[in-house]
């Protein structure tokens, strides 16, 4: 017995799964290269020589210098699980909404202590707020992605 639909030669009862439209590998792929530039930041920001940027921002320099660990594996994880979260992904794997969740709660913390920690708002005006919020604004967005992927059954 075939399947009534038009065009498909599958049995009747074989299971049909759905194939996720082109866009779900687009989209993946544009949070991958974003989760990406945000593990370079990270490892540009950590290894940065603080001499020399010092001579150029003397202020960024000393946050960076006062910057406690707990902060730094704030962003190391929100970048990384972030990373990790778009890559599973496109490999269609229910767990990177768990990653991307991690990824929101890290990014939470590590803007939390530079703009509650430090005078950062204070020295540099309220514009430097706009970056992290755009990079909290994606993070929360890739989460409800996900979630919305893994609620259509996309995600696995």
């Amino acid at each position: 017995m075939m399947h009534p639909s038009q065009g498909d030669k599958r049995p009747l009862g074989e299971e049909t799964q759905m194939r996720p439209s082109r866009s779900v590998n687009i989209l993946g792929l544009i949070l991958l290269g974003w989760n990406l530039m945000g593990l370079v930041a990270f490892i540009l920001q950590y290894d940065a020589d603080l001499s020399t940027l010092a001579k150029d921002d003397p202020y960024t320099a000393q946050i960076f210098a006062q910057m406690p660990g707990w902060a730094w594996a704030a962003y190391a994880v929100a970048v990384s699980a972030g990373t990790l979260g778009a890559t599973l992904l496109l490999m269609r794997k229910a767990a990177a909404v768990g990653l991307f969740l991690l990824s929101v709660i890290a990014v939470i913390v590590q803007f939390g202590y530079s703009f509650l920690g430090t005078d950062l708002l204070a020295v540099k005006g309220a514009a430097t707020a706009i970056f992290p919020a755009i990079i909290f604004a994606i993070a929360v967005a890739q989460t409800a992605y996900a979630r919305h992927l893994r609620a259509k059954g996309i995600l696995r």
